[in-house]
């Protein structure tokens, strides 16, 4: 049914101003009670979903830290670092020689130089496209989590597996893993901020599909290269995902992108003034 001329509609290019929640009348807004209803139990749902799987993940950090305080995971770590090395010759990694080239090149997608330089090009191009609390946020959360790393490793002080000749340069305590932790941070978070700007499913779908498959070669790579336990990099995984669901969850609550805004209760479409 075609509107009148003259009537505003969202996506038109009129401005939209937010009304004051006691000036919310069915005249001055077409939502109905109901609908505020609904719209309250699943943003109040999706928050409380998400912060149980920030829990989840929390608890299996902490869980795999005091097994690996207790010294309960060696078996397990000997097991799958010694499965990773030939028989009789443990300097030796399984496989081709270039799984090897390849298993470096996937763990520098971890460190600290490649990680720094996706997040100062990420933070300057969200200020650039005026997203500046997307930016604060997705900064505030890799601090978050290195300072948490660093200070996880300084309590535990684990030490790097002896088991097998070290593959990659080390420099710090083992426990948890820094490129396990901070990749998912990285990662995760910046795809959820390019997610939330997708339309197309399937492309939401390929950006998260791509932060997973970088963060699990990232954290084998470092086991296959000898130079972390396989539970470094278990902790390290959970650790940085909580930390990566808690700053998706502050951005979805506090900076929601544009496009979702528009449909908003408590958002009525004004046509732009006439200038005099």
């Amino acid at each position: 049914m075609a509107l009148p001329p003259g009537v505003p509609t969202p996506g038109n290019g009129t401005r939209v101003r937010r009304a004051p929640f006691e000036v919310m009348t069915t005249d001055a807004q077409p939502w109905s009670a109901k609908a505020w209803a609904i719209h309250l139990v699943r943003t109040e749902l999706r928050l409380l979903i998400g912060l149980t799987v920030v829990s989840v993940f929390l608890w299996a950090f902490l869980h795999t830290m005091g097994e690996v305080r207790e010294g309960d995971t060696y078996r397990f770590d000997r097991s799958i670092l010694l499965a990773l090395r030939r028989q009789g010759d443990l300097a030796v990694p399984i496989g081709p020689r270039w799984l090897q080239e390849t298993a470096r090149d996937v763990t520098a997608l971890g460190g600290v130089t490649i990680l720094a330089l996706v997040v100062v090009v990420s933070i300057a191009l969200l200020v650039l496209h005026r997203r500046r609390i997307q930016a604060l946020i997705f900064g505030a959360a890799v601090l978050l989590g290195q300072t948490l790393a660093e200070l996880t490793k300084h309590l535990v002080g684990r030490n790097r597996p002896d088991l097998v000749p070290h593959l990659d340069l080390v420099y710090s305590s083992s426990f948890p893993s820094g490129h396990s932790a901070m990749s998912p941070i990285v990662y995760f978070t910046l795809a959820g901020i390019l997610a939330a700007g997708e339309p197309n499913r399937g492309a939401k779908t390929l950006l998260l599909g791509v932060a997973a498959a970088l963060v699990l070669c990232v954290g084998a790579s470092r086991v296959y290269l000898g130079v972390h336990w396989p539970t470094d990099v278990l902790g390290g995984w959970a650790m940085g995902t909580a930390v990566a669901l808690l700053a998706t969850l502050v951005l979805h609550r506090f900076a929601p992108h544009r496009s979702r805004r528009a449909g908003r209760p408590g958002e009525t479409p004004v046509a732009p003034q006439p200038k005099a």
